[in-house]
């Protein structure tokens, strides 16, 4: 029996990791122990599997007795961003498996200290980029390492977030940059990761440019210059475009957030935190708007943007070789999209000399893309041994994409290119 403690007690340590550990995998798997800085968020757990109401729960400073305690022989890492660093280093220290929820940390500074943890643990780091694991993308990687395309030279990625999911970063802890790392980070790597585990080559040299068009103070749709806010009790709610495009006058004044459990959604969820503060507020200190251009150190070259308010969500990509090219479009959360789209993605390839084929490919249940339950399966089963290529992430991967995050926003704010230092593991 695999024993786990649960380091951050966040809705993705609920739905992500939790449950799947009490249901699916609980032959072979256990948890033993609770860590966070809330204890609401104990109460939130255990209101929702039960089955842990008698689980020893710890605060921060505890994680040492926690693993003394318990004898974990792995924790899973899925609270606040900046919170990530110490507990994975903690648990090298002692030997441990550190499974990580995306980013892995926030800086490359974090970044660096995780992996010279690691040099000196017999424990190792596997960060959940579960983007990886959708059968689109799993195509993707196949297609090339196949030779399809040939020498990969250059990548445009193009990603649009609808205003549903954009303005929830800016209503909770993500919009400040000492939590985040900033939106480049935090939701861009993801993004980085499958880029770098596509063409398997390592960033170089970043040149980007940011800003806040859409959020903060001098948002355009801003109904006045106020602070402190809230949506669920804001007085100017109906004057907000942001709040009116998913509500209406005569609905609830309880606003639905994506990342929060609709199962609790009448509950107190967290002690002296509201994730509902206005997107307008002035203490936003992240962007939400990049363009980048990123430098490989095998010759191919990445075009990149993301905009966090856009009409729908969803992303365009194509790919370049030296034999050809695949394009292919992804529209995601189509229940929130004002207009008609293809029933199914599928990938164009275009062959340099010769005529288009179109890819389609089998599409699975499950979240983001499908990829999740395969991420699970490798995470508490074992890596698929039948998969001709490593998919699940480590420790250097992503130290990787945040050295790009971050090096999007150094670039932004210096206004000049910013170098990747090579990552030796």
């Amino acid at each position: 029996m695999k024993r786990y403690a649960i380091c951050g007690i966040s809705n993705r340590a609920l739905n992500m990791f939790i449950k799947p550990l009490l249901t699916t995998f609980a032959t072979d798997n256990c948890i033993v122990g609770l860590l966070d800085g809330d204890p609401l968020r104990f109460e939130v757990c255990k209101q929702q599997y039960p089955e842990l109401a008698v689980t020893p729960i710890f605060r921060p400073g505890d994680f040492e007795q926690m693993i003394q305690e318990t004898k974990p022989d792995a924790i899973i890492v899925a609270g606040r961003d900046d919170t990530h660093v110490d507990y994975i280093v903690l648990g090298l220290k002692y030997d441990l498996e550190v499974i990580t929820e995306k980013p892995m940390v926030t800086t490359m500074v974090d970044a660096n200290r995780v992996l010279t943890a690691e040099k000196l643990s017999k424990g190792k780091v596997v960060v959940t980029f579960n983007y990886r694991y959708s059968p689109i993308h799993r195509k993707i990687k196949e297609f090339i390492q196949k030779g399809h395309i040939g020498r990969v030279t250059s990548i445009d990625l193009n990603w649009t977030i609808d205003t549903y999911h954009g303005a929830s970063y800016f209503k909770r802890w993500n919009r400040q940059r000492d939590f985040s790392g900033g939106l480049s980070i935090h939701k861009s790597s993801h993004h980085f990761d499958l880029v770098n585990w596509w063409i398997d080559q390592n960033p170089v040299q970043v040149f980007a440019i940011g800003d806040r068009h859409y959020y903060g103070e001098n948002g355009e749709h801003n109904p006045s210059k106020k602070d402190g806010r809230h949506c669920e009790s804001c007085a100017e709610r109906q004057k907000c475009s942001y709040h009116m495009r998913w509500s209406s006058r005569g609905s609830s004044t309880k606003v639905k957030d994506d990342h929060l459990l609709e199962s609790l959604e009448n509950t107190n969820l967290y002690t002296d935190y509201r994730p509902d503060a206005c997107i307008f507020d002035s203490g936003i200190d992240i962007e939400d708007t990049y363009a980048a251009v990123v430098k490989y150190d095998q010759g191919a070259l990445l075009s990149y943007s993301v905009n966090f308010s856009a009409p729908y969500e969803g992303y365009r990509l194509a790919i370049n070789g030296t034999k050809g090219r695949i394009e292919t479009t992804e529209y995601h959360e189509p229940s929130r999209i004002p207009f008609p789209i293809p029933m199914q993605q599928t990938i164009d390839y275009f062959p340099l000399f010769g005529s288009k084929e179109i890819i389609h490919v089998v599409h699975t249940e499950g979240g983001h893309g499908g990829g999740d339950p395969l991420l699970l399966e490798d995470l508490f089963l074992g890596p698929d041994p039948a998969r001709e290529y490593e998919i699940l992430a480590g420790a250097k991967a992503g130290a990787y994409s945040i050295a790009v995050g971050e090096g999007v926003w150094r670039s932004c704010v210096e206004n000049k290119p910013y170098d990747i230092k090579r990552i030796d593991v």
